[in-house]
């Protein structure tokens, strides 16, 4: 498969998916450009740069191209009203797509307000400034940082694209699957 990032991370944790699912574990990263902001910020930001990775980074020769985009999600109730949560869009040859999402979490609230105010270029970057670890979007995220280690990125990759395959591994108790075309026309920019 072809997944539409170079973070080593978020490819760990699609091999991972795969590889359970008993698909081949080779993974083409390949750079893709969303046009989105470096920190999406709702469901809908978060949805549309999976989609447009996955779709980017499928070509001929694959059997699906994958996306991962992880953003803040507004979320009432919670400490700074938003939880950060991955969204992986999975396209196959046929142009369809089928979607699946990361457990989410809170990330502290000062790191959240400058991220959502624009004080910041990406949550990751205030989670470096926090723990002092560069490097952390690449290997065990910020969700590494905060759980001690009980939790790092590439198992919640490894879960948002196992979710997005649901609809895969049993097809016949799906319809058919949305177009590129029709999920991205369906989403408004919040």
């Amino acid at each position: 498969m072809a997944a539409g990032t170079r973070n080593p991370a978020k490819i760990e944790g699609i091999r991972r998916a795969f590889e359970r699912l008993g698909y081949g574990a080779a993974v083409d990263a390949r750079p893709v450009e969303t046009g989105l902001p470096d920190q999406p910020v709702g469901l809908s930001q978060v949805i549309r740069g999976a989609v447009l990775r996955a779709a980017g980074a499928w070509s001929e020769g694959y059997s699906y191209g994958v996306g991962v985009e992880a953003g803040l999600v507004g979320m009432p109730g919670t400490i700074s009203g938003y939880v950060d949560v991955e969204a992986c869009a999975v396209v196959d040859a046929g142009g369809r797509v089928s979607l699946g999402f990361s457990p989410a979490f809170e990330f502290p609230t000062v790191p959240v307000l400058r991220a959502v105010r624009g004080l910041a270029a990406e949550m990751e970057d205030e989670m470096v400034r926090l723990s002092g670890r560069a490097g952390l979007a690449d290997r065990e995220g910020g969700i590494g940082f905060l759980t001690r280690g009980a939790v790092v990125r590439p198992q919640l990759t490894e879960y948002a694209v196992l979710m997005a395959m649901v609809p895969r591994i049993r097809p016949w108790l799906y319809g058919k699957l949305p177009s590129v075309e029709e999920v991205l026309r369906n989403i408004s920019i919040d």
